[in-house]
């Protein structure tokens, strides 16, 4: 038996999904020592019960993906009207080195995929399955590719491998930011910011004067709207153009817009409290958009195949980590900045932009607020990544 959950059902049971990780993250000193984030601790009980009906029970439950896709895009259209055009700026150097890294380690990530799929025995080209096209590339990607793999290549069970492959992937993501981040702020006694003006994460008790209103979220919401429209209207421009990319990246870029020609026109206006609002806001779709995509993962995928995707996860895993803490940290500047971006370079390696803000957040509600960090990492995942990455699947299979 079948349960095909609607939007209203998956969106709501998404809701109870952070609150049991939110408990659970009370309740457990491990979870909260390593700033595990609460969708993840949710959404992976969920999935576990899910394998576990299906299982025992034969009774499948699938959820809708639209509510999930439409969350990402309100997260970045709120992280967009947040940024400010000088911080940009100053991260321009920085942003190139990052994606010099990345790109380099897409190239070991498929060599690493390539020398397990070997060494088990199978066709070497799954393994670029088991590296960029599921890891770096996202479920996204996977979905593009596989099918691809399978007619083109004679990969037959490339969709399988890519779906659990990408499902670990996003779990490791999700665990690997916090203890990366710990690692180096420890060795290396660094010292946060404790900047509390976060993109993400916010505290939103009312100010001193206690005049934060609903209208302030309405406000944040309303400019939000403008933002996604903006975006929408320009990423079917570019895809007119031939020029595919992911609807956020066009709808980040229209919340940077709106936000920095409102700077210019007028300066001295207090957005706190709007800024408020739209923290508030991007803390709930980017908490609920986790929350669907990790209690959507389909476990039994997973152990369908779970020899070779133990052995090939395990040394994507240690690579990532092993990367973050010596390369990405290093070349990012070994300072403050350069542990939030290496937290989130799990989510670049392994998931997906979300899980890289994600481990970024937990970072920075410890520590302080790394503006520059919040910039770059989804300007390198959601936009050059894909691109780059495209072409290095095409290099490593010759289509």
């Amino acid at each position: 038996m079948e349960y095909a959950a609607n939007d209203f059902i998956t969106f709501n049971l998404a809701i109870m999904v952070l609150f049991v990780g939110r408990y659970l993250s009370q309740k457990s000193v491990f979870l909260r020592k390593f700033s595990i984030p609460d969708p993840l601790a949710g959404g992976l009980l969920c999935a576990i019960i899910i394998a576990l009906l299906t299982i025992f029970f034969n009774f499948k439950i699938t959820f809708a993906s639209e509510p999930r896709d439409f969350l990402l895009v309100y997260f970045f259209a709120a992280i967009g009207l947040r940024a400010k055009i000088t911080d940009l700026a100053t991260g321009g150097v920085p942003l190139v080195i990052l994606i010099i890294i990345s790109t380099v380690f897409i190239f070991l990530q498929n060599l690493v995929g390539i020398g397990a799929a070997v060494a088990y025995g199978l066709d070497p080209v799954l393994g670029v399955v088991a590296g960029s096209v599921s890891l770096v590339g996202g479920v996204g990607t996977t979905v593009a590719w596989a099918p691809i793999f399978e007619s083109q290549l004679g990969i037959e069970n490339a969709t399988e491998i890519g779906i659990a492959c990408n499902t670990v992937g996003m779990i490791s993501a999700c665990l690997i930011g916090g203890p990366i981040a710990q690692r180096l702020i420890y060795k290396h006694k660094i010292r946060g910011t404790g900047d509390a003006n976060l993109e993400v994460g916010e505290v939103y008790d009312a100010d001193q004067k206690g005049d934060f209103h609903y209208y302030n979220v309405l406000r944040a919401i309303f400019l939000i709207n403008i933002a996604v429209t903006l975006g929408w209207f320009l990423h079917q421009a570019l895809t007119s153009s031939g020029v595919v990319i992911p609807l956020f990246v066009p709808v980040l870029v229209a919340g940077i817009i709106i936000n920095n020609v409102g700077l210019l026109i007028a300066p001295k206006v207090d957005r706190r409290k709007r800024n408020k609002g739209i923290a508030l806001i991007s803390d709930i779709s980017l908490g609920g958009f986790l929350s669907m995509a990790l209690m959507s993962m389909d476990l039994l995928s997973v152990w369908q195949s779970i020899g070779f995707v133990a052995l090939v996860m395990s040394l994507q895993i240690l690579l990532a980590v092993l990367y973050a803490l010596f390369i990405v940290f290093r070349f990012m500047g070994k300072d403050y900045d350069a542990t939030v971006v290496s937290a989130g370079f799990g989510g670049i390696a392994l998931g997906s932009t979300a899980t890289a803000v994600l481990n970024m957040t937990s970072v920075a509600q410890k520590y302080g607020a790394s503006h520059k960090a919040f910039l770059i990492v989804p300007l390198v995942c959601g936009f050059f990544i894909d691109l780059t990455n495209a072409v290095i699947i095409g290099l490593f299979t010759g289509l």
